[in-house]
């Protein structure tokens, strides 16, 4: 089956509305697919973007878990980047994250990719540079994208998630980092210790951080660490 997409913006970048919740330098906009589904989403574009009109800049996508669905897009700042902004971080990079709808059960990996697609051709990214993480629900789908889409990341970075083993050779031109809580009794720890071993033994590369003492929240500690966002944009994709 054939995707067809028709793609546009319910509210203009320049002029959207700006939640009270979402970083204030960030702004929020809706993605519409012909499938058809319409996906809001936050983008936060980093300092200089505007004043730099020749660099091309990395892309980091961003999904939320199923306790951030909903049409409160401020709510995709709960955890996550987003969430290190409001705090008071600045990422070198373009941020873009969705949010899904209330009555929606999972991501789905078409419109996510479309999604991409939409960012890369109205913004100036390093098509060499795009990266994808996730928590929960959003670990789960960040697993799927890669096995989807195995030469669109430089890397991804799941987190509490699981994804289909027997697909190992897919994920293996990817470096990923996995995060997961030892004692998560929502998303077991195996779901993220038997991918690093599929495909670490299918010659991939994949790291997996265990919190010892972490249970399903093992995403406070990941992206409040510095060396994470190195890690992703220390990787370019040939």
């Amino acid at each position: 089956m054939r995707l067809l997409l028709c793609l546009c913006i319910a509210m203009p970048l320049a002029t959207c509305a700006q939640s009270p919740e979402l970083p204030p330098s960030s702004q929020a906009a809706t993605f519409e697919a012909a499938l058809p589904v319409a996906l809001p989403y936050a983008l936060l574009l980093p300092e200089g973007y505007e004043a730099d009109e020749d660099t091309r800049w990395p892309l980091v996508l961003f999904l939320h878990g199923s306790g951030e669905r909903g049409e409160d897009l401020s709510r995709v700042a709960i955890h996550g980047p987003l969430k290190e902004v409001r705090e008071g971080r600045a990422f070198p990079f373009v941020l873009v994250a969705p949010q899904l709808p209330a009555a929606r059960p999972r991501w789905e990996v078409r419109e996510l990719g479309a999604l991409l697609d939409h960012i890369e051709a109205t913004h100036r990214i390093d098509p060499a540079r795009v990266y994808v993480t996730g928590l929960s629900m959003g670990g789960y789908a960040t697993w799927d994208l890669v096995m989807h889409f195995p030469d669109r990341f430089a890397a991804a970075a799941p987190v509490c998630g699981g994804g289909l083993p027997f697909r190992a050779p897919a994920f293996s031109g990817t470096p990923i980092w996995a995060f997961h809580g030892a004692l998560d009794g929502i998303v077991p720890l195996e779901r993220s210790a038997e991918m690093a071993r599929a495909i670490n033994a299918s010659g991939g590369e994949v790291k997996l951080t265990v919190y010892p003492e972490a249970a399903h929240d093992a995403w406070t500690a990941t992206y409040a660490d510095p060396a994470f966002y190195a890690w992703l944009l220390n990787h370019t994709r040939d």
